[in-house]
Order: C-alpha cells, then structure tokens, then sequence
C-alpha cells in the first residue's frame, strides 16, 4: 500500500481521489488550506494544513509520502490563471529539495491542450467563452512547464471534454495527447472514474514524464 498525500482534497476531483485510494487500503494524507472543511472520518485518512503554492509547505506535505497529488484549481479564469503554473513551480521546487526522498507527483490537468480529430485543440473551437480559455490555457501553460521538467517524478492526468460526479463503474480508455471520444462523440467521463484512473496510475505507473487522458 502506498502512502498518498493529495493537494486538493476538498474539491471535486481531489474528494474522489481520496475516497478511491482510501477504498483500496492506502494511508493518505488530505492537504488542504482549512482542515475544518474536510468531514471524512478514516482509520488511514490524516488531514494536514498546507498551501500548494508554498515551495515549503509542498516539502512539508510530501516527506514521507511515495506520491503527491495535486488536484487544485481556481474556480474561475483568473483564480485558475494564479493557482495552476504556479502550483506546478512550487510542486517541483519542494519536490527538488527532497532529492532522492521526493515522492511522485501526479498533477490533475486540463483538456484544453488535447488534440481533436481535425488537428487542432479543444481550445481552437470557436465560441468558447473567454473565462474557460483562460482556464484551459492556465492548464495547458502548467503542462508545458511540466515537460522542461526531467529531474522530478511527474505525471499530468487529463480529464476529457466533460467531467462531472457521477457512477464509479471502474471502466475507461486512456491516451496521451488525443481527445477521447465515444461512439456518439462525447468526451467524458465521471469523477469516480477519473479517480479510478488516478489511482491505477499510482499502483502502476504507465506515464512517469507525460501527459495522459482517460474517457469512457
């Protein structure tokens, strides 16, 4: 069993990320700005202040651990735009200082960067509103960063076109740099499943260095 500490823990991707490593017997370790908010109650669940934004707090966070995961974001536009590169250069920078004790980092992504069948990226559509470009290039920005980066452990998990809480069915596909779509063409996927998915990667690493996407 691996021992997980996951930035985020409170949000919509990072609850369920919890709740997945917790139903499979992992020691996590919930990192959050206010403890107060996180309710779950769990003999291998352990809730730690911390901000993803501090070089310092992610060395406190991740000692010990075997893998960091960081699923924040920032609600709108410009929150996004302040919280994801720069959580993704304060992730690398503590987990540098840790040298060989530093953990993996899985950091949850964004689609915007992903390549449609025509070529292009879901960001290239037109008529998308300005406050999810913003979004989608904060995400796209972090993972180019990520990609300078090769003396750290990280993986950047991509979330298709469409992520919501739904059923844990325990099934998707995955790829790399291309938008997943099913026979309808919908990219999509539920929270669950995405959990799912994140957790796999953590019990056996297929993407150390890269970027992948799951949908169903």
């Amino acid at each position: 069993m691996a021992n997980i500490a996951v930035f985020g823990a409170n949000g919509t991707i990072g609850s369920r990320i919890v709740a997945e490593a917790l139903s499979r017997g992992h020691q996590v370790t919930a990192v959050v700005r206010n403890p107060a908010k996180i309710s779950t109650d769990h003999e291998n669940l352990t809730v730690s202040e911390g901000n993803v934004l501090d070089a310092a707090s992610v060395v406190t966070a991740a000692k010990g651990q075997d893998v960091l995961v960081s699923a924040v974001g920032g609600d709108d536009g410009p929150g996004t735009i302040a919280t994801i590169k720069p959580s993704a250069e304060a992730l690398v920078a503590g987990l540098r200082s840790l040298g060989a004790d530093a953990p993996r980092l899985i950091a949850v992504g964004g689609a915007g960067s992903l390549r449609t069948p025509d070529g292009k990226q879901v960001w290239d559509a037109e008529g998308l509103p300005e406050f999810l470009l913003q979004i989608m290039h904060a995400h796209g920005d972090a993972l180019d960063y990520y990609r300078t980066v090769s003396d750290v452990e990280w993986t950047n998990a991509t979330p298709p076109a469409t992520i919501e809480p739904g059923d844990r069915t325990g099934t998707y596909r995955t790829a790399t740099d291309d938008l997943l779509t099913d026979h309808a063409g919908e990219s999509r996927i539920s929270t669950e499943d995405f959990a799912v998915a994140v957790v796999d990667e953590i019990e056996r690493p297929q993407h150390t260095g890269r970027r992948f996407t799951v949908a169903y």
